[in-house]
C-alpha cells in the first residue's frame, strides 16, 4: 500500500511529447494547469498583481512520465499570479415550506479569484520570472533650432494691464474659481486673456477692473491673484 511519502509513478509511450501539467487542489477543487494558463478558482486572500503559490500538488506530469502523489507530491509547487478579484454569477435561492405562507428568495453571487499560471517546480523553488522584450526606442524627432528657442514673448499690454489685440489662443480663465463662461467673456471683453495677466494685477488695477465688470472685491476675496499665478506656471 501507498504511504504519504510514497508516489506513484506512470510511463506513457504515445510517441510525442506532453507539456508539464499538474492537478492542484484549492478550496477544495481540484484543477488541472499547465503554465500560461488561465484559472478561476475560489477566492483567495491576495490582491491582484501579487504572486500565490499552491503547494496541495495532487499530480505531476513532465512529458512521458507522471506522478501521482500518495496523497500529494513531495516538494512539487504550483506558482500564479493574482490577475483580479471578481465574482460569480448569481445563482438565486428559492425557500418554501409545504402547507404554510413561508417564502424565501435570495441572490448570491461567489467571490472568485482569477490566476495565470506562471510555472510549476518539482523541487519547491520559484522559477525565474522571464524578462520582457525591450520596446525598440522610438527615434528622436529633430527639433529645429528655432523650435528650440526661448518661448515667444509675451503681448504687449497697456497701462491698465489690459491687450488690445489677442494674438493666439487665451488661457482657460473658468479654471480660476468662480469665473464661469459669461465673466469669462467679459473679462476677454475688458482685455484679460491669460493668467498672467490676472497674477501681474496691482491694486489700482484690481479696483478698475473690479468697478468696471460691477463685482467689487471679489477679486481680492477669492483670491483670483493667487490662483492665477499657480495656473499661469503651468500655461
Amino acid at each position: 500500500p501507498a504511504t504519504a511519502s510514497r508516489a506513484i509513478h506512470f510511463a506513457y509511450h504515445s510517441g510525442r511529447t506532453r507539456p508539464m501539467f499538474a492537478v492542484i487542489k484549492t478550496g477544495g477543487k481540484q484543477y488541472k494547469v499547465a503554465e500560461g494558463d488561465t484559472i478561476t478558482v475560489e477566492k483567495l486572500d491576495t490582491e491582484a498583481g501579487k504572486d500565490v503559490t499552491f503547494e496541495t500538488v495532487l499530480m505531476l506530469g513532465n512529458g512521458d512520465d507522471v506522478t501521482v502523489g500518495a496523497p500529494l507530491v513531495d516538494g512539487a509547487s504550483v506558482f500564479g499570479e493574482v490577475e483580479e478579484q471578481t465574482r460569480g454569477d448569481k445563482v438565486i435561492i428559492r425557500k418554501k415550506r409545504q402547507r404554510q405562507t413561508y417564502r424565501r428568495t435570495q441572490g448570491h453571487r461567489q467571490h472568485l479569484t482569477v490566476v495565470k499560471i506562471t510555472g510549476i517546480s518539482t523541487d519547491g523553488k520559484k522559477p525565474a520570472k522571464k524578462a520582457a522584450p525591450k520596446k525598440a526606442a522610438a527615434p528622436k524627432a529633430e527639433t529645429p533650432a528655432a523650435e528650440a528657442a526661448a518661448p515667444a514673448a509675451k503681448p504687449e499690454v497697456d497701462s491698465r494691464g489690459r491687450i488690445a489685440n489677442l494674438e493666439g489662443k487665451p488661457d482657460n480663465l473658468k479654471k480660476i474659481s468662480g469665473v464661469g463662461p459669461v465673466l469669462e467673456k467679459k473679462l476677454h471683453e475688458a482685455g484679460i486673456y491669460f493668467f498672467w495677466q490676472v497674477a501681474a494685477l496691482k491694486e489700482e488695477q484690481i479696483t478698475e477692473l473690479e468697478e468696471e465688470m460691477s463685482f467689487p472685491g471679489r477679486i481680492t476675496r477669492d483670491e483670483w491673484i493667487k490662483q492665477a499665478e499657480e495656473f499661469a506656471k503651468d500655461a
